[in-house]
């Protein structure tokens, strides 16, 4: 079998079906907006908006374009052969050299994008606030990041293949979902922190009504906390974190000064329904399917020597084995992925109707459509871009759900 055309070909088509993805996105613009949510943007804004949403889409078709030429130019090239030939002999190090050539061949390649993304087009419609310091800062952050989370894993899979042989899927698929479990809970006391910095909320009517959601079912507030989101952009969010019952909330800055405290005690009792309902961790059990494909990948790349030989390598080269690995993955995951997004919108309607049964389902539409408005939100979707791509609902549905209308 001729593997380096076969790779070839998967890249393609999954470079392909994003670029489809990006077209459609673009095209969405020209789509009717429904009535239930017209008053989102005035007439001047709405043409704002058009302009904003034609920019950022063109720029993902332009990115998905040479991510495409980049991929191909270093498969056909082997390039990643070529750098594991610079570092010493040994899994370690062969794996070592190829992660830390592909981040940084795509940090610098990529590099423009982000720029023109944060500092071009969010700045031109009045998002971004970060500087050209934090800008530099959050890229060499993201890049060490991704370098260290990459490394440890596959650190990890040499270990347990070597050790384990054919019988690492399993073991590796349980690493896998541990450390993506860590991750997704460890991101609110962790990793938001690094960059941002918090401060306790001001006593008063907003932070006496949250301390009751949380306590009205059972759970102890550790704390409520504001986030220097405008830092780095005018837009809004707002999460809660923490371990069992103990749960701090955190709300961006740009939430608190837009928002009245009604609209944010119903923007958090969604984020409360969500806890309640366990989503996250339902949604971290139902990846382990998707977890249990990687491994099966994982496994025939790392056992098939001949795929890492067909780009020059002496064989196989567990760092490689990762960049394969998205190969394989790119054509199945979407079809895996629209399943945890149907799930994932089911779970934002029915964190939505806790918001109403708290009290709070006319301040829910209000701060969502305060949402939509300071996040520029696309208000009419097209279906298929909904099926595939969207973990949330379109905000017209979800605004007729909360109205019983649906």
């Amino acid at each position: 079998m001729n593997y380096k055309v076969l790779f070839l070909i998967l890249f393609t088509l999954t470079h392909l079906y994003q670029l489809v993805l990006n077209v459609v996105q673009h095209r969405s613009a020209n789509n009717p907006t429904p009535a239930n949510v017209a008053d989102v943007y005035d007439d001047a804004t709405y043409q704002k908006w058009r302009a904003y949403h034609g920019e950022k889409s063109r720029l993902d078709i332009l990115r998905t374009g040479v991510s495409w030429v980049l991929t191909m130019a270093l498969l056909l090239s082997n390039a990643y052969a070529w750098a594991a030939g610079l570092f010493p002999a040994g899994a370690f190090w062969q794996m070592l050299a190829v992660l830390l050539f592909n981040t940084l061949a795509e940090t610098v390649v990529f590099l423009g994008f982000s720029w023109v993304d944060t500092m071009v087009i969010e700045q031109k419609y009045g998002f971004n606030r970060t500087t050209k310091k934090t800008f530099a800062i959050d890229q060499v952050r993201n890049f060490l990041i991704e370098l260290v989370l990459g490394t440890v894993l596959m650190g990890l899979l040499i270990v347990i293949h070597k050790a384990m042989g054919d019988w690492m899927i399993l073991l590796f698929a349980g690493v896998v979902f541990a450390i993506g479990l860590c991750i997704s809970f460890l991101y609110g006391p962790v990793f938001s922190r690094m960059g941002n910095k918090f401060t306790p909320l001001e006593e008063g009517e907003l932070r006496s009504k949250l301390e009751a959601l949380l306590t009205k079912h059972g759970y102890q507030v550790k704390a409520i906390e504001v986030m220097d989101a405008s830092r780095r952009t005018t837009k809004s969010n707002a999460y809660f974190t923490g371990f069992g019952k103990m749960k701090s909330i955190v709300l961006y800055d740009n939430l608190v000064n837009s928002m009245t405290p009604d609209e944010i005690c119903a923007v958090f009792a969604h984020e409360l329904g969500h806890g309640l309902n366990k989503d996250v961790l339902k949604q971290q059990i139902m990846n382990m399917g998707n977890i249990l494909l990687m491994a099966l990948a994982v496994w025939l790349t790392v056992r098939t020597p001949a795929m890492h030989e067909a780009f020059g390598f002496a064989g196989v080269n567990y760092g490689f084995a990762f960049i394969l690995l998205s190969g394989l993955l790119g054509l199945i995951q979407p079809l895996t992925g629209m399943g945890m997004n149907a799930y994932s919108r089911y779970a934002e309607y029915r964190a939505d109707q806790q918001a109403v049964k708290e009290g709070y389902g006319e301040a829910l539409i209000g701060g969502l459509k305060k949402l939509a408005r300071e996040n520029f939100s696309n208000l009419a979707p097209s279906p298929a871009l909904v099926v595939l791509e969207y973990s949330h609902p379109p905000l017209a549905q979800r605004i007729e759900a909360i109205e019983g209308k649906s």
